[in-house]
């Protein structure tokens, strides 16, 4: 089995679509085996987000991912699990994601699209041990 990481951003807490993007990942075979809901610090999201730092959008995204609860999962799977969750989030712009992905049917601008995924094995295991290093 295989572990990536997955971030219901704050935009998707708010929405209250935890339940539909958790039941999404489900229906694929796929299982939660840590979740946490919480408030990212600011020194985290810039940790999280350093391939970004200097570049025009940083702070604003930044801003965006600290200011309220973001439920934070780890997700198990068959190998490429994190190819898996990244076909089913759909593209970064919703306005070109695929109907039936989650940001193809509920999200609504690029700024807020719901969910963050690992986009690679290498980042899956950089992301949990900086989330949850009790499983890295």
């Amino acid at each position: 089995m295989e572990r990536t990481f997955v971030i219901v951003k704050p935009d998707g807490v708010e929405r209250r679509l935890i339940g539909e993007i958790i039941s999404r990942l489900e229906k694929k075979s796929l299982s939660v085996v840590a979740a946490e809901l919480r408030t990212i610090d600011r020194a985290t999201a810039e940790q999280h987000y350093g391939e970004h730092a200097g570049k025009a959008f940083f702070d604003s995204l930044v801003a965006f991912i600290t200011r309220s609860p973001a439920l934070l999962l780890v997700i198990e799977g068959p190998s490429d699990t994190w190819k898996i969750v990244r076909t089913l989030m759909g593209v970064t712009n919703p306005a070109e994601a695929a109907p039936g992905t989650i940001r193809g049917d509920l999200a609504v601008a690029m700024t807020e699209n719901l969910i963050h995924g690992s986009d690679s094995a290498e980042s899956a295991a950089r992301e949990i041990a900086l989330f949850f290093p009790q499983l890295a």
